[in-house]
C-alpha cells in the first residue's frame, strides 16, 4: 500500500516576488507576503506532487504604500472581492538536462482561471538542526497579466506604456515534512490562510 507525504511552506523561508517592466526602462519589484499551501507526493523526488498553493492577495507590497492600496484595488487584484491568488498543480515533468521540471497548473487571479507553466529546479532534500526534513525548490515563470484582466495602464508622452504587461515571477520555496498518511484515504483539505504569517 503507498504513502503518501504531506508537506506544508516554511513561510519563514520561502518568497514569492514578481517583478514588472516600469517605464519601458526599469522594473518594479514585490512580493507577497502572506501564503499557504497543502502538498502530497507519493514519491521522494516530487514528481507526482499534488499542490494547492493559496496567496493572500492583500498582502501585496512593492516598497510604496500609495501603489500598494492601488493595486489592491479595482483597477488590478480587487483584494476585497478576491481575497486569495491560488494555484492548483495538474502536471509535473521530468527533468531535463539541467534538472529543471515543467509544472503545469490552473492559476486563478481575480477569479479567472488560466493554465500556466513554470520551471522547477529541485534543490533536494535534507534534515535540518532540529531534525526536520526539508525541501528545496527554485520557481520561475512569466505570464501576461492582462491574460486576467489586470489592464489599467497609462500612456506615457513619448509612447508606449507606463506598465508592461509581462510579469516574471520568481519563488524560493523550503518545504517540511510533516508526515504520511494513508493515500486510500486522502482528501483534500480545505484550509485558511494564517494571516498572522510573514509578519
Amino acid at each position: 500500500m503507498k504513502n503518501e507525504t504531506k508537506w506544508l511552506i516554511d513561510q519563514s523561508h520561502s518568497e514569492i516576488t514578481f517583478k514588472v517592466k516600469h517605464l519601458m526602462i526599469a522594473h518594479v519589484k514585490g512580493s507577497f507576503k502572506v501564503f499557504d499551501a497543502n502538498i502530497y507526493t507519493t514519491e521522494r523526488d516530487f514528481m507526482t506532487a499534488e499542490i494547492d498553493l493559496r496567496i493572500d492577495s492583500s498582502s501585496i507590497i512593492t516598497g510604496d504604500l500609495k501603489r500598494d492600496e492601488h493595486l489592491k484595488g479595482d483597477d488590478f487584484f480587487d483584494a476585497k472581492t478576491h481575497k486569495q491568488i491560488t494555484f492548483k498543480s495538474s502536471t509535473i515533468g521530468k527533468p531535463d538536462a539541467h534538472g529543471n521540471h515543467e509544472l503545469w497548473g490552473e492559476l486563478t487571479i481575480k477569479g479567472i482561471t488560466k493554465n500556466v507553466k513554470f520551471d522547477v529546479q529541485f534543490g533536494g532534500i535534507i534534515n535540518d538542526a532540529s531534525g526536520n526534513e526539508k525541501a528545496g525548490f527554485t520557481v520561475t515563470g512569466k505570464i501576461k497579466r492582462s491574460d486576467w484582466e489586470l489592464v489599467w495602464n497609462t500612456t506615457l508622452e513619448a509612447g508606449g506604456l507606463m506598465i508592461g504587461d509581462e510579469i516574471v515571477i520568481s519563488c524560493e520555496m523550503e518545504l517540511t515534512n510533516t508526515g504520511k498518511k494513508d493515500l486510500t484515504m486522502h482528501v483534500k483539505e480545505e484550509t485558511t490562510i494564517d494571516h498572522e504569517a510573514g509578519r
